[in-house]
């Protein structure tokens, strides 16, 4: 996790503050160490954020949701950085938003964007920046490196682990940083490999994988292990989209081989049934089960390296009650015979021990 270093962010999310296309927002919350001072959404300006997101804010959920930017730029702390905290298909940029950053530049706030516009790139945007010192990090942003896939092995006596979902959305970064903070508290060597936009704002490097050249997807993810197996002993990579997605499977499918871990953890939302965001897409809509995902994963590693799914993350955020939570927690590892839990909610401990014993159980069998 990186150090905040003296800066403060306020988070740009107007009218998505709360929804599932502000996770960026919900995730730079809860899990960076660097601070946020005030949320920007007018639909819920007045409320702190503890009273849109609950107990997903952590230590930040007396912080405001301010209606504007002026408001925050008010504040007792005000903030340093303008980080962007909405993903919406496509990753464009609103007129709205625009003039938003204008305002922030001309504060001499720098510019946290995870969209898939480059800002930097904008001459209007870069002169501001310019005039008021202030920068703009566009993450999404491909590496230089142009790497190709080697099939590399893995270095001697290192865990891969690599979250992988039933859809875009579930959770699988959280379990990814969960497990490896778990692993820390458990007195283990840990890193967490980000893979998208918001895991990089919460560790300070990865790459976005979604803007790598098709070419180069695997060979990018390869160096993304390796890193992290120079970094750490356990590596937890964070998955990105689903198999079965007919928009997003590609990257799914480049963590697998590019990665090719030792184990994977399949990361499902019980009670969701469609692709979110995707539920009019007719057939393509269609989520498939999580025993079609268990087969479907292990028979797409084996095409290049064995792997097994080795537990079952759940994200049981639509079971308010936590007795139903551990009901449905149950119910999963009876059905799939897998360790299950929800790493999120009630820890990753747990859970961390569990697919260790199970990873160790496959090494010898």
């Amino acid at each position: 996790m990186v150090e905040p270093s003296g800066r403060r962010f306020v988070i740009l999310a107007e009218g998505a503050f709360g929804n599932i296309t502000s996770k960026t927002a919900r995730g730079v919350i809860r899990y960076s160490a660097t601070p946020t001072v005030a949320v920007i959404d007018s639909a819920n300006a007045g409320r702190t954020i503890g009273d849109v997101i609950g107990a997903a804010a952590g230590t930040q959920g007396r912080r405001p949701v301010v209606a504007t930017l002026e408001e925050a730029l008010a504040l007792p702390e005000p903030p340093t950085d303008l980080l962007l905290g909405t993903a919406p298909v496509g990753g464009t940029l609103s007129v709205e938003w625009r003039a938003i950053i204008m305002s922030a530049l001309g504060a001499g706030l720098d510019i946290v964007n995870g969209l898939h516009v480059f800002l930097a790139d904008d001459p209007q945007l870069a002169a501001a920046a310019a005039a008021h010192g202030a920068t703009i990090q566009d993450l999404r942003r491909p590496p230089a490196r142009m790497d190709v896939a080697t099939g590399r092995a893995h270095l001697p006596g290192k865990n891969v682990i690599l979250a992988v979902g039933t859809d875009c959305a579930t959770g699988k970064m959280g379990v990814a940083i969960e497990l490896s903070r778990a692993a820390r508290a458990a007195g283990l060597s840990s890193a967490m490999v980000p893979t998208g936009q918001t895991g990089m704002m919460i560790e300070g490097w990865g790459v976005t994988i979604d803007r790598v050249a098709g070419d180069f997807l695997q060979g990018t993810v390869e160096w993304l292990t390796a890193e992290g197996e120079r970094r750490a002993d356990w590596v937890f990579i964070e998955g990105q989209g689903s198999l079965d997605h007919v928009a997003y499977s590609s990257v799914t499918l480049a963590l697998i081989h590019g990665a090719r871990p030792h184990g994977m953890v399949l990361v499902h939302q019980p009670g969701r049934e469609r692709h979110i965001l995707f539920e009019d897409a007719g057939p393509f809509g269609r989520m498939r089960s999580v025993a079609e995902h268990i087969r479907a994963h292990e028979v797409v590693a084996a095409l290049v390296q064995p792997s097994k799914v080795i537990g079952i993350a759940l994200n049981t955020s639509l079971y308010e009650d936590d007795d139903d939570a551990r009901g449905v927690i149950s119910q999963t590892a009876a059905e799939t015979g897998l360790p299950a839990d929800d790493p999120y909610r009630f820890g990753g401990g747990p859970f961390l021990a569990a697919i260790r014993a199970r990873l160790d159980a496959a090494a010898t069998a």
